[in-house]
């Protein structure tokens, strides 16, 4: 008899009395238990709260709780992290963790406004209703009263080939042709910072003594090392202004630059002689402080002391 036998289906269990109603499956609450709910009906000092806010499966409990609290306040009250954290007991982390919570899922937003004076405050804004519902309204009814306004004229398009005065002859990348590279140019031995500043100078300037010698920046860049390499050779700026614009052609450059790339690779000049440098002057000589003779006490120059030459003559 103590053996048990655990396929046997377990017998029922007697009612108990004052239970009127019937048994109901294992595992699920009875009509009886649960939560009840003793409502009376608010007139005054209430708030509606949806329960996509209070039966959030997202939001923590703290949050909701403080979503409806922010949903009760009145407009114009104050709802930062010190005034909440004054005003409940727990901590401004806590808080500042629900705020980000309600803010994520649309029921709070906070905005940076300037005021008037020029100072910058911080809006607080409760939605009552997520912001993502908002934020993607659906298409408007059609009525027949207002009817959908006409859509807007769209703008011109711009013809693909305008036309062009006679003679004038189309922009390099209208004809689809690569562009050539520039000429190489000489560089000059020794990079010299300030050489280099006065040959883009000089390349600068040539606009001045003929307008269709017009450089870009990429252009000048490029030939500043060939003129600083003139310059290297001790030629002036005005023999190198002379030789890059004398000869110019009647009818015009197509391109300044290749011109002057070619004109400072073939007309390079030779290198200016070696020069020697001067010989360093001579050390100056040096003179002997001046000492008080041990015998007379007069001043004389030597290099140790001791007795002057006449004290040393006596002796």
């Amino acid at each position: 008899m103590g053996n048990q036998n655990p396929s046997v289906r377990p017998h029922a269990q007697a009612r108990v009395a004052g239970d009127k109603q019937p048994d109901r499956r294992p595992g699920t609450a009875r009509r009886t238990g649960g939560l009840q709910h003793d409502n009376t009906r608010h007139t005054t000092r209430f708030t509606v709260i949806g329960n996509h806010l209070a039966q959030h499966r997202e939001l923590s409990l703290l949050a909701i709780g403080l979503g409806t609290h922010l949903q009760s306040l009145p407009k114009g009250a104050a709802a930062d992290i010190k005034t909440l954290t004054a005003r409940f007991p727990e901590g401004a982390t806590r808080i500042a963790a629900a705020l980000r919570e309600l803010e994520c899922h649309g029921y709070l937003r906070r905005e940076r406004v300037r005021m008037p004076s020029g100072r910058i405050v911080t809006r607080t804004v409760s939605c009552n209703q997520p912001a993502a519902a908002r934020a993607h309204p659906g298409p408007r009814p059609r009525t027949a009263d207002r009817p959908e306004p006409p859509a807007a004229p769209e703008p011109p398009q711009p013809h693909p080939n305008p036309p062009r005065p006679c003679g004038e002859r189309p922009p390099q990348a209208a004809t689809g042709a690569p562009r050539k590279p520039l000429p190489t140019v000489p560089r000059p031995e020794c990079h010299v910072p300030g050489l280099f500043r006065a040959a883009a100078d000089l390349l600068a300037d040539l606009r001045r003594h003929h307008p269709q010698l017009l450089l870009s920046v990429p252009d000048t860049a490029h030939l500043t090392p060939g003129v600083a390499a003139w310059l290297e050779r001790d030629v002036t700026p005005a023999a190198v202004r002379r030789a890059l614009t004398a000869d110019l052609p009647p009818e015009g450059l197509r391109r300044p630059a290749a011109f002057l790339a070619h004109r400072l690779t073939a007309q390079l000049p030779p290198p200016a002689r070696y020069r020697a440098p001067a010989a360093a002057p001579p050390p100056a000589r040096t003179r002997p402080p001046l000492r008080n003779c041990d015998g007379c006490d007069r001043a004389f120059r030597a290099p140790e002391p001791g007795l002057c030459r006449e004290c040393l003559g006596r002796a």
